[in-house]
């Protein structure tokens, strides 16, 4: 992870998930946080965390002695204008600014949040945070999460499209509304980057090489050829193969490569292999892989119980004792 230095230089190191999607990190948080300083043109180590892929103190940047994680009070990007560098100064008084913050933050956000989790099936969200888990521990915290979005935005059963069409419409509108402010222009404030660059580029790189073809908002971005040239023109410039984390292996796998790949197997010039016959299995391995199925869904449930367990016990410990109705005067 290290890079060859002099022990009076102060190293910078940037902690994200993991890289996937052909990213340098699939995370929109670590991404954001990383083409920040990309801007900001700091020299920096980019390392991923095995350990804990959920926590919500990644991304965190590490600089000397010190380290800012991303569920401080003020967020990465607030601590990365403290110890790097203010990339916002002389733009974030201007009319738009705050504006255009807010549907950066709230409406693309959201519609992102929806898309990963609930809007695909999950599939990008699971190999983004949790693939590195084991199987059944990744997907029952995988749909805990989707289960957890389905809440935060209230979706239920009867109001599920009426939602999906509200997440859509209000991207729609931001995607709209940021066309109009990039116009013929290579950055969205005074032709020049800023964290807010950095957020809506993360969004674009997310959309559109983490969530496959058939997503709608990855659709809808494609339309909008001004933002299609604007993440063009920023990804030549940011994003490197040298930028991927050194302790970890190449991962370019993408939503769509594994469709187009069959596809492309499935062409008339190549000729189908006769697969070799199997051995009829003994009665040793019969027994064997049925217990192999057994102690999977042994796993599986009791992952699910655990979870449930840890979750009532936590609601229960926030009852205050005037509720249980005794009364300590007496």
């Amino acid at each position: 992870m290290a890079t060859e230095a002099n022990e009076s230089t102060q190293r910078n190191t940037l902690v994200v998930r993991k890289p996937c999607f052909g990213l340098p990190t699939g995370c929109p948080q670590c991404l954001t946080a990383y083409l920040f300083l990309k801007f900001s043109e700091v020299p920096f180590t980019l390392d991923y965390h095995p350990n804990y892929p959920d926590s919500d103190q990644i991304p965190y940047f590490e600089t000397g002695d010190c380290v800012a994680y991303n569920n401080e009070k003020e967020g990465i990007i607030e601590c990365l204008k403290r110890d790097v560098g203010d990339l916002d100064s002389g733009v974030s008084s201007l009319p738009d600014w705050i504006p255009t913050k807010v549907l950066l933050t709230t409406w693309l956000a959201d519609a992102l949040e929806y898309e990963l989790w609930v809007g695909c099936s999950g599939f990008s969200a699971y190999m983004i945070y949790y693939s590195d888990l084991p199987w059944p521990i990744g997907k029952v915290l995988c749909w805990k999460k989707a289960l957890w979005v389905k809440q935060k935005h209230g979706i239920n059963k009867d109001n599920a499209e009426a939602k999906e069409e509200e997440i859509y419409g209000r991207a729609n509108s931001a995607y709209d509304a940021l066309s109009t402010l990039l116009g013929e222009q290579n950055y969205l404030f005074e032709n020049r980057p800023s964290s807010l660059d950095a957020i809506f580029l993360a969004h674009a790189l997310v959309v559109l090489q983490a969530l496959p073809e058939s997503s709608i908002l990855r659709a809808n971005f494609l339309e909008r050829t001004i933002l299609v040239r604007y993440v063009q023109q920023c990804n030549t410039k940011i994003i490197e193969v040298s930028a991927f984390p050194s302790n970890y292996p190449d991962f370019h796998a993408e939503p769509s490569s594994s469709s187009s790949a069959s596809k492309g197997r499935s062409t008339s010039g190549s000729k189908p292999k006769t697969k070799p016959k199997r051995k009829p299995q003994t009665k040793e391995e019969k027994t064997f892989r049925r217990r192999a199925k057994y102690f999977v869904v042994a796993q599986v449930v009791a992952v699910i119980l655990f979870l449930s367990v840890r979750s009532g016990f936590s609601d229960s410990a926030d009852l205050e004792l005037d509720d249980v109705g005794y009364d300590f005067d007496e």
